[in-house]
């Protein structure tokens, strides 16, 4: 469980085939203080360490996992949001978030707007349902607010975010483009509201 406050950004090191991906992530974490078979999210992504050493701690991502995030998203080189698993007592400054990844959106647009930046997100038909203007959405492992929502004709949707100076500082979304691929978690509260609505019908 976490709250979506990132804590760290790390860097994939390197990745290797050894049956699953073998991911090794650089961090500022003190590993001293990281157990193996500790779950650390990493850009929304749930996963749990198998090794470590000074300065880095390693996954192995499935091929099921691949599939089911952002497009080149374990490749050497690319950034990770970090977060390490919420304990009994931590401060739940964000929302209570699985690290389990409930699709993929789309940098849709992404411009200044005062001394903020405004993200848009699209959003497919299956998830749409789940974003709601003023609920809890999380955008590559980052508990954010939803601004407002625009629905599509097609059923899918756009929902737009307000990104503060310090998040685009310390999180990946500083770096974000449009065209750009990102992991989706919806509320956890609309996931199981959806599902008695649908038992309702």
């Amino acid at each position: 469980m976490f709250t979506g406050i990132v804590t760290d950004i790390g860097t994939i090191a390197a990745a290797s085939r050894q049956g699953d991906l073998r991911v090794e992530v650089s961090t500022s974490y003190d590993v001293d203080t990281i157990d193996l078979g500790a779950s650390i999210s990493c850009s929304g992504v749930c996963l749990t360490v198998v090794d470590k050493a000074p300065g880095r701690v390693a996954f192995d991502v499935s091929a099921e996992t691949v599939s089911r995030t952002a497009s080149d998203m374990w490749t050497a080189g690319r950034r990770l949001n970090l977060e390490r698993a919420l304990r009994l007592g931590d401060e739940l400054g964000g929302h209570i978030v699985t690290g389990h990844v409930d699709g993929i959106g789309t940098v849709a647009e992404w411009r200044e707007e005062g001394s903020s930046h405004r993200l848009t997100i699209a959003a497919d038909k299956e998830l749409a349902p789940y974003v709601a203007a003023k609920g809890s959405i999380t955008v590559d492992g980052v508990s954010l607010t939803v601004n407002a929502v625009a629905d599509q004709a097609d059923g899918t949707c756009h929902f737009t975010l307000n990104i503060i100076p310090h998040t685009a500082e310390v999180t990946t979304l500083g770096a974000l483009k449009p065209g750009d691929a990102v992991n989706l978690e919806i509320d956890v509260l609309a996931r199981y509201l959806q599902r008695m609505q649908s038992l309702r019908a």
